[in-house]
């Protein structure tokens, strides 16, 4: 592949933060311009390739996601699903590999997260740092499990967030899941919308945060909702490499210094030093996207250390790459399935790009356990709600 032709895990998710010196999430003090504005506006831009991503992979077989159409415009109707009557978009069968394979992951850490915590005692909660477009609550929330007692918190640009918010309160299959008790007219200020038909003892609840990450508060208690003696799970999927890495261990370090039952998640690119991983800087780079982190945190140890100075211990922290994460968590039937909905020709390419990200997680805390088993042959596979 051409350096201009390698695709990348990071247009798979969502809007990504700023530049060096920026951060990810959102409002700025006074009126943006000049090219701190322009790459934020590029960075938010990758949610829509984030959500074409996603949508790819549902229409093909790869996930089950009822709700990713809602997220992908231009939408010809807010009240019917956008993908209707528009042409089914496509990636190639690498990046649909990719995102089958980062989504799974992450959607087990999350499964581990909450089956080790109780979902009546007490709330469960879990931030999400730049979710974008992100359906992921909506999945769970509709899941076989019926999960109970989980706020969820997600952090993004306000235009983001407004968006979202405009989105969630006029679809009617989003708001007969989530809606606002109290509506409120400005829709880049914080919303909390609560689940319906549930006990309100044991309630549901999302709460989006117009927050930029370059202002992030010394404490998460500051945050509108969250509650620090709660278990809590913080999730970056390509979010605080676009931050400073001085702004990015501060961020982490609020959370592990101020929260006693935490695990954090975090989905980055590593080895930019490589071949392969120069040209994926350099084609990047050509979309105007920087990643300040990945010089400081280049190896998958690199990326553990990190947690650990963050405060998390040896013990509990682990690492892998989204090819390490394809070959030891997907069970062999469900390669299969995944094997037969495309063919898969770049296989060499595939093991390139998937070991050019990574996922790093760790916890702390006795109600918390974010331990994953290794598959064996024969066993069911995780398919992704």
């Amino acid at each position: 592949m051409s350096a201009p032709s390698i695709p990348n895990l990071l247009s798979l998710r969502g809007s990504r933060g700023g530049s060096q010196g920026q951060g990810r999430g959102g409002s700025h003090r006074g009126p943006s311009s000049g090219p701190s504005a322009s790459h934020d506006t590029t960075i938010q831009g990758t949610d829509t390739d984030a959500a074409v991503s996603r949508l790819s992979a549902v229409e093909l077989g790869y996930l089950i996601d009822p709700f990713a159409s809602y997220f992908v415009t231009p939408s010809p109707s807010l009240h019917s699903r956008p993908s209707v009557g528009l042409p089914t978009p496509r990636r190639l069968p690498i990046i649909n590999r990719g995102t089958y394979t980062r989504t799974t992951a992450i959607d087990i850490l999350i499964d581990r997260f909450l089956s080790s915590t109780s979902p009546t005692g007490q709330p469960r909660q879990i931030v999400s740092l730049g979710a974008g477009t992100d359906t992921r609550l909506f999945r769970l929330l509709t899941s076989p499990q019926k999960h109970q007692n989980i706020h969820y918190h997600e952090i993004d640009f306000p235009v983001i967030i407004s968006k979202k918010t405009t989105l969630i309160r006029t679809i009617p299959a989003l708001n007969s899941i989530l809606s606002l008790p109290t509506p409120v007219p400005n829709p880049i200020t914080t919303q909390s919308f609560v689940s319906q038909h549930t006990n309100p003892e044991t309630n549901n609840s999302l709460t989006l945060h117009p927050l930029d990450l370059r202002f992030f508060p010394s404490s998460p208690s500051s945050l509108a909702g969250l509650l620090p003696e709660y278990p809590t799970l913080l999730l970056s999927e390509c979010c605080l490499c676009y931050l400073p890495p001085s702004t990015a261990s501060d961020i982490i370090t609020s959370f592990t210094s101020h929260l006693p039952s935490l695990g954090l998640v975090i989905y980055e690119p590593i080895l930019p030093g490589d071949a392969f991983g120069r040209m994926m800087v350099s084609n990047l780079s050509a979309r105007g996207v920087t990643m300040p982190t990945l010089s400081v945190y280049e190896t998958q140890e690199d990326q553990e250390r990190r947690l650990k100075e963050a405060g998390f211990a040896d013990r509990e922290v682990r690492s892998r790459t989204i090819d390490q994460i394809w070959n030891d968590w997907v069970a062999q039937r469900e390669k299969e399935r995944v094997d037969g909905l495309e063919r898969l020709d770049e296989v060499e390419e595939w093991k390139l790009l998937a070991g050019h990200y990574v996922i790093v997680w760790g916890w702390k805390g006795e109600q918390i356990h974010l331990e994953v088993a290794q598959h064996r042959d024969g066993d069911e596979g995780d398919e992704t709600e």
